[in-house]
């Protein structure tokens, strides 16, 4: 019996040993250099789409420039064709008032000069035969004169309606070709703000691959403490040491340690122990001690961030800060020049 149970065994562990290494049972840990080394390669390739899309970018912008500018030069030509035809139609209107005017003067001259009245037929005119060809003829002569002038301005009419026409023409192209221009003037603006958008999303996923990045070789001890942090004097310095202590412990919302923290239970330990009590609350530890100017910042200074204040990292000198970022992050060093930043501030 205990024989059979000797043979079975390593049948029964060979048997475990597949089931562990069934897929979806067990996942082995990826190594953090290699997690590194991935990001890295992310990173480069993020970095190539970025530089594409500003190139794209400034292309984008210079033909929208150009297409504005176009929409533009069309506005004006509309405005010359509507002033063009306002004066051609005005000068066309003027020339017909003319022509009837001279018709009047024509007929009422003869009438008055002569006893004429061009309206009736030329039988009715008074007198002798001798005496109807003699004014027959000086109506013959006034209206070959008058016929002239009126001929004249006939002709002149008809060039003014010519004028009109083409200038109506030359209205109706000149609105056409503005609408035109103002369909690619659109489209070219819309492609920009499609493109800083998209470029503005590049910029979120480099600068989230480079966090990721940090975060990844904090972890495997490639960002260490820098020794001249080690070195600062006074309350401060000491509150600092001890924050650095305490680099890759994981944040965790609303925890004050010891093995994890957020960003005011983080401060608030640190300078707890140098004796100094702040509350857990960037609210009154923006006020638990004077403000201090930017040219005057020590190592242990809070410095703070927001709109309302959310945010607070221990100043360590050199333009950096220790803190505990946010949730899935851990407590390490950063720049403290982030566009949000408020101020700074000494307890004790």
């Amino acid at each position: 019996m205990s024989n059979r149970r000797s043979r079975a065994l390593p049948a029964t562990i060979i048997v475990v040993g597949l089931l562990a290494g069934t897929p979806g049972e067990a996942v082995a840990t990826p190594n953090p250099r290699d997690t590194i080394a991935a990001q890295v390669r992310e990173l480069a390739r993020t970095q190539v789409k970025l530089a594409r899309a500003k190139e794209r970018r400034r292309e984008l912008i210079r033909n929208a420039e150009r297409l504005i500018e176009a929409y533009n030069g069309e506005l004006v030509k509309v405005k010359e064709a509507q002033t063009e035809h306002v004066e051609v139609t005005a000068d066309l209107m003027a020339a017909e008032k003319t022509v009837e005017e001279a018709r009047s003067r024509a007929a009422a001259l003869a009438a008055d000069a002569y006893g004429v009245d061009l309206a009736r037929p030329m039988m009715a005119l008074p007198g002798a035969p001798a005496a109807l060809m003699r004014r027959a003829s000086l109506v013959t002569q006034l209206g070959d004169e008058r016929a002239a002038v009126l001929d004249n301005l006939d002709d002149s009419r008809e060039v003014l309606r010519i004028l009109q026409n083409q200038a109506a023409d030359m209205l109706d192209e000149a609105e056409r070709a503005v609408e035109e221009a103002g369909h690619l003037k659109v489209a070219a603006e819309e492609a920009v703000r499609t493109q800083v958008t998209e470029t503005r999303e590049l910029r979120k996923a480099q600068r989230e691959i480079e966090d990721r990045l940090d975060l990844a070789r904090f972890r495997v001890g490639a960002i260490p403490a820098p020794t001249w942090a080690l070195t600062a004097e006074g309350p401060g310095g000491d509150a600092t040491r001890w924050a650095l202590t305490q680099l890759g412990k994981p944040y965790v919302w609303a925890a004050d340690g010891p093995s994890s923290f957020d960003c005011s239970g983080l401060t608030m330990r640190a300078w707890e122990r140098v004796g100094v009590p702040l509350d857990h609350w960037t609210g009154t530890q923006w006020t638990a001690g004077p403000h201090v100017e930017n040219d005057d910042l020590r190592p242990g200074d809070l410095v703070f961030f927001g709109t309302p204040i959310h945010h607070v990292g221990l100043f360590i000198g050199r333009g950096l800060m220790v803190h505990a970022p946010q949730t899935g992050d851990v407590v390490r060093i950063a720049s403290m020049w982030r566009p949000d930043y408020v101020g700074a501030t000494r307890p004790g």
